[in-house]
């Protein structure tokens, strides 16, 4: 079953008409320590672009939890990812799901997609699941960044997180996308 099958199914779910590239994992999953056993977690797999470069960084060491809403994809990944703990599942029950403090999440999620809502409950998630020093990366496509719901998610993770750093622009990614790394959750209340 092909990306772009998926994608006209459900596309406010999928969100892509293509997986992401190699170029866009590498910068997604820097954050990943070459050392030590992090705990990370991967929400949105998909096909797994991510997935194998999470796998690539951690080498046999640490936690990997994928979550994936889209139950083939989650079958897929799984056959493809046996070390993977996969879960079909919603990433807005991150905190549960992991049930420890993630290093680091890295998000494929469609956030352009997402309603207002569903957006804040999925990065509430997300800030609520990271150790007090963990890494948040996400991304957004360069033509799309000034867009109101690009605009509004940059608004969320920056009321959300100490640190948002914007890294440059991939383009080597189809369509060309930019990187959001999000450090030290900012504490409730």
């Amino acid at each position: 079953m092909s990306f772009l099958v998926e994608f006209a199914r459900s596309p406010l779910v999928v969100g892509a008409v293509a997986p992401s590239g190699r170029s866009l994992s590498e910068v997604m999953t820097a954050p990943i320590p070459r050392t030590g056993a992090p705990v990370v977690a991967e929400l949105g797999p998909g096909t797994g672009s991510f997935t194998v470069a999470v796998q690539r960084r951690l080498a046999g060491r640490g936690r990997h939890l994928a979550v994936e809403i889209n139950p083939r994809f989650a079958a897929r990944l799984q056959l493809a990812h046996p070390g993977v703990e996969v879960v079909q599942g919603d990433a807005a029950d991150l905190p549960s799901l992991l049930g420890e403090p993630a290093d680091v999440v890295v998000s494929g999620l469609p956030w352009a997609a997402f309603s207002p809502s569903r957006q804040g409950d999925v990065l509430s998630a997300v800030a609520g699941s990271l150790a007090p020093g963990g890494a948040f990366t996400t991304f957004a496509y360069v033509h799309a960044r000034w867009a109101p719901p690009a605009r509004r998610l940059l608004g969320s993770l920056r009321s959300l997180f100490d640190e948002v750093v914007i890294g440059r622009t991939v383009w080597a990614n189809l369509p060309p996308a930019l990187v959001y790394h999000c450090r030290r959750p900012v504490a409730a209340g």
